[in-house]
């Protein structure tokens, strides 16, 4: 099976077949990273957390490979006004959280947040488990190739703000790529594109299948960029 027919019925799968070739350094990747390569955030032994999934689909555009984020709402709760990859909490109807269930949540939370058409979307990939401490999240990172694109924006201004998509080349550039300094601290890596400053989860992810697939350029790492006593 290549593809997905949506997020309610049959099997959601994996597939390799028919990849483009610039996909498969990432596909690699996926296949060969480990979870403390990753991140040293990883779910707590006990169980506790709540299950969540998000969409890291790459698709081709004008200049050549891209992701797809959006801009979650400034009124939110949760990380307000912060660029995300799509993706949320696993609903019961999504299934089992140790099986195909992180698959369909990452799909179906897709097609809600951005109008999404999951069945242009091939799956082929799902990083180890990630945990966000400030949130309580036990995250799957699931990946995803944009087979057959469609229309993509804003569904529920409550909840998104913006969504666009981030060529590869734009996070790569050096010029692009910054250490951010939260509050509290810590500092992580931050990518300057399309008028937002990514960081955080996020960011994180992407440096790290960007450094893993071979994609990484070296850049600044002294150059520093302050978060918002908000953030």
């Amino acid at each position: 099976m290549t593809r997905t027919s949506g997020t309610q019925g049959g099997p959601v799968t994996l597939s390799k077949e028919g990849l483009p070739a610039w996909l498969d350094p990432v596909v690699h990747a996926v296949e060969t990273v480990r979870p403390r390569q990753l991140s040293r955030f990883l779910p707590p032994e006990n169980g506790a957390g709540r299950q969540s999934a998000v969409l890291i689909l790459f698709g081709e555009g004008e200049r050549g490979p891209e992701l797809l984020l959006m801009e979650r709402a400034t009124s939110l709760r949760s990380h307000a006004g912060q660029p995300s990859f799509p993706g949320g909490a696993l609903d019961p109807q999504d299934g089992d959280p140790h099986g195909d269930g992180p698959l369909r949540a990452a799909l179906r939370e897709a097609e809600e947040e951005t109008g999404l058409d999951p069945s242009g979307v091939q799956l082929f990939g799902v990083l180890p488990k990630l945990y966000i401490p400030v949130s309580g999240f036990v995250v799957t990172p699931v990946l995803g190739w944009w087979r057959e694109p469609s229309p993509v924006g804003v569904v529920d201004p409550g909840e998104t703000a913006r969504v666009f998509t981030v060529p590869v080349a734009d996070l790569t550039n050096p010029a692009n790529r910054a250490t951010t300094v939260h509050p509290s601290g810590h500092s992580g890596p931050a990518f300057l594109v399309e008028s937002a400053l990514v960081w955080g989860f996020t960011a994180g992810v992407i440096d790290r299948l960007l450094h893993f697939a071979d994609w990484e350029v070296p850049w600044d790492r002294e150059k520093q960029v302050p978060l918002d006593w908000r953030s």
